[in-house]
């Protein structure tokens, strides 16, 4: 039933300012909320996706919470770092990021942010 309606995603925010500058200036997302909301920010990403940010002092989760399907992970990763964000490194049973917080699985690869809040992100590349 649900396989033809968009998906959002939603995340936790302690400061919303904070996360609008992030979003808008380091992965340089358009803020859509245009302040009708109070304690909320949406940002519109490729196609319908959107991102949801909620004033709260709930905290980010300790997994992946959002992900982004891009092409040439290598590009994306140089232009983010060169706007000061930072790629996460892991070195765990069955997940081991290279030097450039890259790991390769299959036919995709993937690397992981964290946003100003905490909250972790995913960058996925299918090679084929």
């Amino acid at each position: 039933m649900l396989n033809k309606f968009n998906v959002s995603v939603v995340l936790p925010a302690k400061d919303l300012q904070r996360a609008n500058k992030f979003y808008t200036e380091k992965l340089g997302l358009t803020d859509t909320s245009g302040g009708k909301i109070p304690g909320l920010l949406m940002f519109t990403a490729g196609g319908n996706t959107k991102i949801v940010l909620y004033e709260t002092d709930l905290g980010p989760g300790k997994h992946t919470e959002a992900g982004f399907e891009v092409t040439d992970l290598d590009k994306v990763i140089e232009r983010l770092e060169g706007k000061g964000v930072k790629m996460e490194q892991y070195d765990q049973p069955g997940l081991k990021t290279d030097a450039k917080g890259i790991v390769s699985w299959g036919d995709s690869r993937s690397a992981w942010l964290k946003d100003s809040e905490g909250n972790i992100i995913a960058l996925n590349e299918q090679k084929n």
